[in-house]
């Protein structure tokens, strides 16, 4: 299972913009970006004209790693929204937003996605009863993802109680916090995800 093991504080950095990649840490002071929010390097700034292509590929990085996947299935992901009928951009972040360790994210298991991979990498969650170990595990209308009865005594689950109370999903999900449950009540819409992300400028890096 392939993943970015580098510093996420300087993905930030590079994209000029919080990605929200640590979390919690990322609303305090203690945020990198808020202290050093130029480009990573000894170069620091660059003055220079940015063109169409260079604003594609920094759209297209920015969406990769804001939900922490690779290249090589990013283009996947593409591939199969470019299939679908519909708008190929939308498409794209709907196959992102679904994805198991997002949802678990999106619900308030964890406090942020790469935290969520590693808990349903741990095999902590179960959908529709059936326990899930994979990450990208597409979800669909009607799944219910849980966190499993033996694993619900653990600390991340203990913390996760408590900030539920106050969690508030997606219109698209619904979260029972009392049983540290949630389900896929439909398929979100454009205006239900990221609204800072612009999905056609990764439509046009893959199509030029």
């Amino acid at each position: 299972m392939a993943r970015y093991t580098g510093s996420v504080c300087r993905l930030c950095r590079r994209e000029g913009a919080k990605l929200f990649l640590k979390g919690s840490r990322c609303y305090t002071k203690k945020c990198a970006f808020e202290r050093r929010p130029t480009p990573p390097g000894q170069h620091g700034v660059r003055r220079r004209k940015v063109g169409d292509f260079g604003l594609q590929l920094r759209e297209k990085q920015k969406v990769r790693r804001v939900y922490g996947v690779l290249e090589r299935q990013f283009r996947g992901y593409f591939d199969i929204a470019e299939q679908r009928p519909g708008v190929t951009g939308e498409s794209l972040l709907r196959y992102l937003e679904l994805r198991l360790d997002n949802v678990v994210y999106r619900l308030g298991f964890a406090s942020s996605r790469a935290q969520a991979r590693q808990l349903v990498g741990h095999g902590h969650f179960a959908v529709n009863g059936v326990p899930t170990n994979i990450p990208s595990f597409q979800l669909k209308p009607g799944d219910r993802v849980e966190v499993r009865d033996s694993r619900r005594p653990r600390e991340p689950f203990k913390l996760a109680k408590e900030t539920l109370r106050s969690h508030q999903p997606p219109e698209w999900l619904s979260l029972d916090a009392a049983k540290l449950s949630g389900a896929v009540a439909e398929l979100p819409r454009r205006d239900q995800m990221p609204l800072d992300l612009n999905e056609q400028l990764v439509v046009e890096y893959y199509s030029r």
